[in-house]
């Protein structure tokens, strides 16, 4: 019966976990249709207006706001343990979009927009250094996945994904620092530049800590039974 309210539970959720990642994903794709077709005085642009007429800038820009759509997305469908179980090509090949893009296009795109950050060097630092981190937690889970290391892949993957999702929860802080504190602008960016992305870190290093003691102990259990 316990194991039947677990099962329950876990599937529950699931769904709500994967329910939240497609409402806000939407919501992100609301916001990703504001640049179609790419023009420069378009919503987050217009406080742009040192930059925007670099031409540097608006690729990077148009290039990280249009791609990092399908990062997203691709990163829902590498998480569904169903998806990889029975469609594993489509896993693979959602997994190489998903990889190629942030290595090749919307991690460097965004490490360019982050030097030019709203809030000055504190927000610009934060911005570079999660471009940096973004590119080179999914290389090593595509180095994993090429060693045929599984659970380094899953990790990296993990922390990967964590930093994919700043796009929302930065969003999300924002709304919250505003609605509770009215702060100044640039005092909103100082503390959600680093807060979107740090929190999301952390949790998937907890995680991850949880799932290797699961494994571990479940080990432990069979070489006891085993004995």
């Amino acid at each position: 019966m316990q194991a039947v309210k677990n099962l329950y539970f876990k599937r529950t959720g699931q769904v709500a976990w994967y329910a939240a990642l497609l409402f806000f994903s939407y919501l992100m794709l609301l916001i990703t249709l504001q640049y179609i077709p790419a023009r420069r005085d378009a919503a987050f642009l217009l406080t742009k207006f040192d930059v925007v007429g670099m031409l540097h800038y608006r690729i990077a820009f148009f290039a990280h706001v249009y791609s990092a759509m399908f990062v997203l997305l691709a990163g829902i469908i590498q998480f569904s343990a169903a998806m990889r179980r029975r469609y594993p090509a489509q896993h693979r090949w959602a997994g190489r979009v998903y990889a190629y893009l942030i290595i090749f296009i919307t991690g460097p795109a965004g490490f360019i927009m982050g030097i030019y950050g709203n809030g000055g060097w504190i927000s610009q630092s934060a911005f570079c250094l999660l471009a940096v981190l973004w590119v080179i937690f999914t290389w090593k889970a595509v180095a994993a996945a090429i060693a045929g290391k599984m659970q380094a892949h899953k990790d990296w993957m993990y922390r990967s994904y964590a930093l994919t999702l700043s796009a929302i929860t930065l969003r999300f802080w924002k709304w919250l620092f505003v609605w509770l504190f009215q702060p100044r602008p640039m005092d909103v960016y100082h503390v959600v530049s680093w807060l979107g992305w740090v929190g999301n870190l952390l949790i998937a290093e907890v995680l991850i800590y949880y799932a290797l003691k699961k494994k571990r102990n479940k080990r432990v259990e069979r070489m006891l039974e085993a004995a």
